[in-house]
């Protein structure tokens, strides 16, 4: 098991693994790791100790036992850091306050969060996509105001 990668795969000396970007990813990965490592740690203190009885201590080999863990912590430390970061830096509005779980609008600025604009009803208040024709909540048609080209002001007349 210890020279297998995840899912079975055997894991060339010098190649790096594909780096996951979702932090469920980032955790399996991390979980896989940290079990190869165990292992390494394990096997490479009963190498030095059948070398330390047999008294045939070989350094090249302890050496690159050493680098394989190594490598492996310093990945380990990678997804830490990553998935720390990603902890603490939650979505933020273009104006850079943070945007609590399911809101729709910031509570700074009043923008839309998330990359479609939302409007509520008119009837019950519920946010909606502004594509939507009937609200989820109350199921009234949702009135759309029509749009109005750039050259007219908001009373209807033309700009000259």
């Amino acid at each position: 098991m210890a020279g297998l990668w995840p899912f079975g795969r055997s894991r060339v000396a010098g190649t790096e693994p594909r780096r996951a970007s979702t932090p469920g990813v980032l955790k399996r990965e991390r979980r896989a790791l940290t079990r190869e490592r165990n292992q390494l740690v394990r096997d490479l203190g009963g190498i030095v100790y059948e070398m330390y009885r047999l008294d045939r201590f070989r350094v090249e080999v302890v050496t690159d036992r050493c680098r394989a863990l190594v490598a492996l912590d310093r990945r380990i430390e990678e997804i830490d850091e990553l998935l720390t970061s990603a902890t603490r830096r939650g979505p933020r509005c273009e104006c850079g306050a943070p945007i609590p779980w399911g809101a729709h609008f910031c509570q700074n600025c009043g923008r839309p969060a998330g990359p479609r604009p939302v409007v509520t009803c008119a009837r019950c208040g519920a946010p909606l996509p502004a594509d939507t024709q009937f609200c989820g909540s109350c199921g009234s048609p949702v009135e759309l105001t029509p749009e109005l080209p750039a050259d007219t002001e908001p009373d209807g007349e033309a700009v000259a």
